[in-house]
């Protein structure tokens, strides 16, 4: 299974929305709340590539984006390849 990392805030409902997804899938993540962490969002702002929205989320150490992100690769039949690996 693959190693995932999500970026969060708290009342975010895009952040409910991804984490919903992956849970659907039994697919265990690693959270990061940056809700009080101005240090944790400016981490998360580095790994993403400038990317400052919630949440971001990591694939095996891959920048997949955001929640709009997770559900396009799974509606394209990509996100599941890649929470195989």
């Amino acid at each position: 299974m693959a190693s995932v990392v999500i970026y969060t805030r708290e009342f975010c409902g895009y952040c409910a929305r991804a984490k919903s997804l992956l849970e659907s899938k039994g697919v265990e993540y690693v959270e990061h709340n940056a809700t009080y962490s101005p240090e944790m969002r400016q981490e998360m702002i580095a790994k993403a590539n400038g990317a400052s929205t919630f949440p971001q989320i990591f694939i095996n150490g891959q920048h997949v984006g955001g929640c709009d992100d997770i559900h396009a690769l799974d509606r394209a039949g990509k996100l599941d390849p890649m929470l195989a690996a």
